[in-house]
């Protein structure tokens, strides 16, 4: 099967994630001089940056060529929740904090969570229906957004804070909008699966009386 440039673009996408991890795993590290950390994280913020402008790129050309695909559209939510899952999981941590901006860990349960009942959900659909059937909704999309922009402004903290000294606020606002939108994302596509689940056995039903 010959991969379209939308397709390539997400496989690109996801495999940024490694050399991303690496970096963010060195930037409290008491091996390398202040300087040195310093670079990394801003390493990290280049590849984030690539990742998020990225995510944007191969659904517009999706769209814009015709060339959605269901590869397509399992590969993008995965590398969504692929790099968020290890954003949260290292700005959480103790190694690979911004040091003044740690992520709380309810925030990171929320929204790793909010994947993982996803993850459970798709297959709970597939072993039922023996279909794929991913239908993002605005809330997710949100949820997508300001997770994004939570990630980059902590990346980018230490140099905002000292031109906006309550960029710590901001970003607080950030962190917990993005958990509550995960949480209201979660319950929609719950209500639609469950929806989604009832209309097949249905319609299996309705064949089987004619």
């Amino acid at each position: 099967m010959k991969l379209n440039w939308a397709t390539r673009i997400t496989i690109f996408r996801i495999l940024l994630v490694i050399p991303f991890v690496s970096c963010m795993l060195k930037i409290n590290d008491p091996e390398l001089s202040p300087v040195l950390q310093r670079t990394m994280r801003y390493v990290s913020i280049v590849f984030f940056l690539v990742m998020a402008i990225s995510d944007g790129i191969d659904g517009y050309l999706a769209r814009r060529r015709n060339q959605t695909t269901k590869l397509g559209a399992f590969l993008d939510p995965l590398a969504d929740k692929l790099l968020m899952t290890c954003a949260c999981l290292l700005l959480a941590s103790q190694r690979a904090q911004v040091e003044g901006f740690l992520l709380p860990p309810t925030v990171v349960v929320l929204i790793i969570g909010k994947d993982l009942f996803l993850l459970i959900g798709f297959l709970i659909v597939y072993l039922i229906t023996l279909q794929i059937r991913i239908e993002p909704v605005f809330v997710g999309k949100a949820a997508t957004i300001l997770q994004l922009s939570m990630v980059a402004g902590i990346l980018i903290a230490p140099e905002v804070a000292v031109v906006l000294p309550g960029w710590i606020w901001f970003l607080r606002f950030l962190w917990w909008s993005a958990a509550g939108t995960a949480i209201c994302a979660t319950l929609i596509y719950i209500r639609n699966g469950s929806r989604y689940i009832e209309q097949y056995e249905q319609s299996l039903a309705n064949k089987a009386q004619s």
